[in-house]
């Protein structure tokens, strides 16, 4: 069985070309059910998000026919599906996805997202019936191996993202959040991130603003927060430690005088504010304020270009780390080969003991002396045994394959130079 993984993602495939190729949840225990029924195929995963949809499998034959099932099962021609598809076997595809699963594939350097989808991916893949060993073995490598990249380098310790980055400032200024309380101004994505990172970072409290109430309370709730207006600002901007804000207002929604009056209820203890607007939400004198520690999307563009560097840095140590654990898993896919023969050989001898053993059993049930009996079971085991190995010796020496000799030393760990045996004890057929 040989292992092949193919796809599409965002570096290959426009978005209205991924979205012919998506899979939905729901959908891919049929798909998998379906793709395991093709001639050929042992085992498959299919991983389907917003920027790749990507089939690993164990194949026995030539893997385009999984291509063909694919395009087919999409309702496309393969021509389109081949002027973005990817493929890998093998090495190569061990590689690939050990890759992914710490993200160092994705359309954002590190993101650590891709690991749960894929733990996903696998979860379905399980219950569908379609993973077998081979697969089974290699996502939960993957796995390991993404936990080592997060552990050993700083690629995920760095955000790049601007809502990522508001928070981790906010984490350098109060340490534990768990204690504190957040304003969120506006509703939007950058801060409906925000929100989702303060709350993954256990955020004590979280109050929602924004200028149509449904919406912050959307939001809130999602996030075990309390909604209100932008008119009530005032009423709560003292209770808030740190303050994230997006609106698409033209004027700011935040004054110097309103903060200063807040810092002065809260006894001056520090406020940190990160206004992410353009133009500004915050009114750019509140930066001058004492314990006010005020943030611009310009400040947070040089943490993130700052951080990108560094991820990029850890990038190259993860590689390292990934081409360490390919060869690791391409050992153990190595030695699968050696398995059937064992289980063979093992067989074999198994079968013969049975029929020696028998034969030894009806010998002694018609008054044979057992040490005689013995002595012949002794023999005759020998001789089963070896007598193939010394059939195909003797064969290789006639034929001058001094090759196949040595690797029958060392398959027997026979010593550098061989005992003296006499012609009566070389090992003859069996009877």
């Amino acid at each position: 069985m040989r292992l092949f993984a193919f796809g599409i993602n965002h570096n290959t495939a426009t978005v209205d070309i991924r979205e012919r190729f998506s899979f939905t949840e729901t959908q891919l225990p049929v798909a998998l059910q379906d793709l395991k029924q093709q001639t050929g195929i042992r085992e498959a995963v299919l991983l389907s998000t917003c920027n790749r949809t990507e089939v690993y499998c164990g194949i026995q034959e030539d893997g385009s026919q999984v291509i063909d099932w694919f395009s087919q099962y999409r309702n496309t021609s393969r021509d389109l599906l081949n002027t973005s598809l990817y493929v890998h076997s093998a090495r190569s595809a061990v590689r690939h996805l050990l890759r992914v699963a710490s993200g160092l594939d994705s359309m954002v350097l590190g993101e650590p997202q891709i690991l749960g989808q894929l733990k996903n991916a696998y979860r379905i893949a399980q219950k569908s019936g379609t993973l077998g060993m081979l697969l089974g073995r290699l996502f939960q490598h993957s796995f390991a191996v993404a936990k080592q990249v997060r552990t050993d380098t700083a690629i995920s310790s760095s955000p790049i993202s601007v809502a990522f980055a508001a928070v981790r400032l906010a984490q350098q200024v109060f340490g534990d959040l768990s204690n504190r309380t957040a304003l969120l101004i506006g509703a939007g994505e950058t801060i409906e991130l925000a929100a989702r990172h303060l709350h993954e970072n256990q955020l004590g409290r979280m109050v929602v603003a924004n200028r149509t109430l449904e919406r912050a309370r959307h939001l809130a709730m999602a996030m075990g927060g309390y909604a209100i207006t932008l008119p009530e600002i005032s009423e709560h901007l003292a209770e808030a430690d740190v303050i994230i804000s997006s609106t698409g207002s033209d004027i700011p929604v935040l004054l110097a005088s309103q903060i200063q009056e807040a810092v002065k209820k809260r006894k001056h203890r520090p406020m940190f504010i990160v206004d992410i607007a353009v133009p500004r939400d915050v009114e750019a004198a509140a930066g001058d304020l004492e314990n006010v520690y005020l943030y611009t999307v310009d400040d947070l563009n040089d943490v993130i270009q700052e951080n990108l560097r560094n991820r990029q840095q850890a990038a190259v140590q993860a590689e390292e780390i990934i081409d360490t654990q390919v060869t690791h898993f391409i050992s153990w896919l190595d030695s699968l080969g050696a398995v059937d023969t064992i289980c063979a050989i093992r067989e074999q001898a198994l079968q013969q003991r049975q029929e020696v053993s028998d034969r030894a059993l009806r010998l002694l049930k018609n008054g044979g002396d057992p040490e005689d009996v013995i002595q012949q079971l002794a023999y005759q085991l020998t001789n089963t045994f070896l007598h193939a190995p010394s059939t195909q010796l003797r064969e290789a020496a006639s034929n001058g394959d001094e090759e196949f000799i040595d690797v029958a030393r060392q398959l027997f760990n026979l010593p550098e130079i061989p005992p003296q045996c006499t012609r009566s004890e070389t090992v003859t057929k069996p009877s």
